[in-house]
């Protein structure tokens, strides 16, 4: 418990940098997410989300920020991708991770999400419920998750795009259930961080705005273009 809350604490108020690249493009390696984790903790950031084994441990071998894993896969037959199975939780607990983000939907899957909580518990991590609504946070926290997230706002049954805004008003509802809130998805510029804490949350991830240099690129082509 009391790490637990000397974790929570480094986080409050801070900016979490998901160093997730786009699958497969140029900077998908682990020694640019690395450089990634390290520019952004120079940049003061108080946490970092990062997906896959190896990227994982190489990060933690650099630093002693709070470290968000999460490993994605694509199963057949389940839409689901977000540390989905409890090998994954397994994994990512032995290389160091701090927090376990798991997706918290209620939506088809190989293992219940109170198993993964169990699961994440069991290992001595943090478990982050990476939620699409307010009925996913309150099954969430009565199954024991530690934060909640907006991570998974409006990408469910849907494609969205980077630009739309983030979801402020669910935030305002989650931090009402009286859990550490976190912030993410489409929290793209400084303004947008600075409401969502306005709004009641404790910490904000910012992924594709900082680390994502197509996206970031793209945005500003299309504008120029029209």
């Amino acid at each position: 418990m009391k790490q637990k809350n000397k974790i929570l604490k480094k986080l409050k108020n801070t900016i979490v940098v998901s160093c997730q690249p786009i699958e497969g493009g140029p900077q998908d390696n682990v020694k640019t997410i690395v450089s990634m984790a390290l520019a952004a903790e120079i940049g003061g950031c108080g946490g970092l989300r990062i997906e896959g084994v190896k990227n994982i441990n190489a990060v933690r071998k650099v630093t002693k920020l709070p470290i968000i894993g999460i490993i994605k896969n694509n199963l057949v037959n389940y839409s689901i991708r977000i540390t989905p199975l409890i090998k994954d939780v397994e994994k990512i607990a032995k290389i160091g991770a701090d927090i376990i983000a798991y997706d918290a939907t209620q939506r088809h899957r190989p293992y219940p999400t109170k198993e993964i909580v169990n699961k994440i518990k069991s290992a001595n991590c943090i478990a982050m419920a990476d939620c699409s609504n307010l009925k996913d946070a309150v099954i969430a926290i009565k199954e024991g998750a530690d934060i909640i997230s907006s991570t998974l706002s409006g990408y469910v049954g849907r494609k969205i795009k980077d630009t739309e805004k983030p979801d402020l008003n669910l935030i305002k509802k989650y931090k009402k259930l009286n859990c550490f809130t976190m912030a993410e998805g489409r929290f793209n510029t400084p303004e947008l961080a600075k409401k969502a804490i306005e709004y009641g949350a404790d910490a904000v991830t910012v992924g594709s705005a900082i680390t994502r240099i197509e996206n970031i690129t793209n945005w500003y082509a299309k504008v120029v273009k029209k």
